[in-house]
C-alpha cells in the first residue's frame, strides 16, 4: 500500500477487514500467524500508525483501543492520486489509463460518474 510499511500496510489490512475497535492483541492475532511479529513491535507501528493519522485510539482501562481513520478505498484513491500528480501529464495518464480499462473496469468508472452527477 501506498505510503505505508510491509508491516503498516498488514496491520491496516486487519483493521480493514472489519469496523471493530481493536487493541493491539487483536490486531497481532488477525496478522498472518506465519509471519507474526513480536506484541511490542506491533504496539510500536501501531503507535506510528496514530502518529501518522492513519489511526485513533482512545484508553479504554488500562488498553488503547484502535480504529482505523482512512477506509481502503480511500487509501487506494489518494495513492492514484499521488501517481497521477507524478506523472507530467496527469490527464494524458488518465485517459490512457480508461482508454485501456477492461469492461468490468469501464462499467465501474461509469457507475462512478453517473453517481457523481
Amino acid at each position: 500500500m501506498h505510503g505505508l510499511g510491509e508491516l503498516e500496510a498488514r496491520i491496516m489490512e486487519v483493521f480493514w477487514r472489519d469496523d471493530a475497535d481493536k487493541r493491539v492483541r487483536d490486531v497481532l492475532e488477525g496478522l498472518d500467524a506465519e509471519r507474526e511479529p513480536a506484541y511490542t513491535t506491533v504496539m510500536t507501528v501501531m503507535d506510528n500508525l496514530y502518529q501518522k493519522g492513519w489511526l485513533g485510539r482512545d484508553r479504554r482501562g488500562r488498553a488503547y483501543w484502535y480504529h482505523s481513520l482512512k477506509s481502503r478505498e480511500q487509501t487506494v484513491s489518494d495513492a492514484l492520486r499521488a501517481v497521477l500528480a507524478d506523472a507530467g501529464d496527469p490527464s494524458g495518464a488518465l485517459l490512457h489509463f480508461v482508454r485501456h480499462a477492461s469492461d468490468q473496469e469501464s462499467a465501474a468508472i461509469a457507475q462512478g460518474l453517473r453517481e457523481r452527477d
